[in-house]
């Protein structure tokens, strides 16, 4: 296709053709991108939100129902505009654009998008955009209050976006440290059958803690970070008896705290401190009898000015698509066995 000057001017739709919404775009080469190789981009959103897309040229002709032609349009608008910022497209953009252009819109009619909004995340080797409405939410509660509870199954980002947050944080000096924790659940008799110190038994829990740094600062720069304790990755039974000032505090797995070890991280706030608390409570790993720390800490702690709560949901996994039909199938499982229990109880 050949080239087009880029201008500024956003894509605006033509006029109908036989119930068709055209859509017209001003840079070819991005066009390029935006469907992707072989179509491959097009097809997901034609799979994802029932409708045909034909292309030619610089134009598009969507056509299927009307909220979902809408839903596409705003789909392919809200690529496009991502493109035009110089921010890439892949596969998980895609499905972004497909799952918030999907949902409900706004109270203004607007809906979510993935191309660079307010609630973009700037770290040094990503720049990192919401992937569902709930993540934009859940984004701007991390901006805006001292404690977030992220709720929800895996793959909803919940940790991920809660480190993002704090390395930007970290990045552009608003704090001085950044402090990631995580219950080691079998702090108890099987890590000792692990070799080494304790440290060492324990650093197996925190590996995913580890993986989302280096995704987010250059190598060098963790190791650096680390080693002058900027940023302290750690165990939740070494954070007793301190106070964390200065710092972005991420609780993760929190749903296998105890309601002593909850309390007791959440006394640990200091002046000008920001603390994230994520966890699963359908996920929990503690022995029987024992309850929740994060569980009670919901219950304790609804309407607590300064405290927000992000609950996510199964529309809200943004890994492999098999996963969000995975976190489904077991939802629904869990859902029978109560339905189950509290037939035979009454």
């Amino acid at each position: 296709m050949a080239k087009h000057p880029s201008s500024s001017k956003s894509p605006k739709p033509a006029p109908d053709q036989n119930n068709a919404i055209i859509l017209e775009f001003d840079d070819n080469h991005l066009l390029a991108q935006l469907v992707g190789e072989h179509d491959r981009y097009l097809a997901r959103i034609e799979q994802g939100l029932d409708v045909s897309v034909a292309s030619r040229g610089n134009k598009m002709a969507i056509t299927g129902s009307k909220d979902a032609q809408s839903a596409a349009k705003s789909a392919l608008l809200d690529l496009y505009a991502r493109l035009k910022k110089g921010l890439d497209v892949t596969e998980g953009e895609v499905d972004g654009a497909i799952r918030m252009a999907g949902s409900a819109p706004a109270e203004d009619g607007s809906r979510g998008s993935v191309s660079g909004n307010s609630e973009m995340i700037v770290t040094k080797r990503r720049r990192i955009t919401p992937r569902s409405t709930n993540q934009a939410v859940y984004v701007k509660s991390l901006r805006t209050h001292e404690l977030v509870f992220g709720l929800g199954p895996a793959g909803t980002g919940k940790t991920y976006l809660a480190v993002a947050n704090a390395v930007a944080m970290l990045i552009e000096n608003k704090v001085d440290r950044l402090i990631l924790a995580r219950p080691a659940v079998e702090a108890g008799e099987k890590l000792g059958f692990l070799p080494g110190d304790m440290r060492d038994k324990i650093d197996p829990y925190l590996r995913p803690l580890y993986d989302a740094l280096y995704d987010m600062l250059p190598a060098e720069e963790v190791v650096k970070r680390l080693e002058n304790g900027e940023i302290e990755v750690a165990a939740l039974a070494f954070m007793r008896g301190r106070t964390l000032s200065n710092a972005a505090i991420i609780l993760d797995e929190a749903q296998n705290t105890t309601p002593v070890q909850m309390k007791m991280l959440l006394t640990r706030m200091g002046e000008n401190s920001r603390m994230a608390v994520t966890g699963d409570l359908s996920q929990i790993d503690l022995p029987l009898g024992v309850r929740s720390g994060l569980h009670e800490a919901v219950d304790i702690l609804k309407g607590v000015k300064g405290i927000d709560f992000i609950h996510f949901g199964e529309a809200d996994v943004v890994r492999h698509p098999l996963v969000t039909r995975i976190v489904k199938a077991y939802g629904e499982h869990d859902r029978e066995k109560q339905l189950a229990l509290k037939s035979r109880k009454s």
